[in-house]
């Protein structure tokens, strides 16, 4: 078993996209950590940040800790708060942005792809 704090994993800045104050840090990883399947991640998006729209080839599954902001992509925008789960499906152009006054905070788990 495993036990960190968050802050005790480097924090990144996230500069694809087209993405402005957003850092990222890999909680768990297949390489750090020995996780055979799947990578944790925790994104903060300060405010008036954004995430720029991007896909992937892997699924995200996504909990929102606090804040609120909008998921979009290239059809749609959907707002999202504190509590909030989100799936992105495998391929799905998809974008973030932080609407509110605090940090948008939130989880994202990613499968590792064969």
């Amino acid at each position: 078993m495993i036990k960190k704090h968050y802050n005790d994993v480097e924090e990144f800045e996230v500069k694809e996209y087209g993405s402005t104050g957003t850092t990222i840090r890999w909680l768990i990883t297949k390489e750090k950590d020995n996780a055979p399947r799947f990578s944790l991640r925790r994104f903060e998006i300060q405010p008036g940040g954004e995430i720029g729209i991007h896909n992937h080839t892997q699924e995200h599954e996504i909990y929102i800790l606090t804040g609120k902001g909008e998921v979009f992509t290239h059809f749609e925008i959907k707002e999202i708060g504190s509590d909030d789960v989100l799936y992105v499906p495998p391929n799905e152009p998809h974008g973030y942005r932080n609407t509110g006054e605090d940090n948008l905070v939130f989880l994202c788990v990613i499968p590792y792809l064969e």
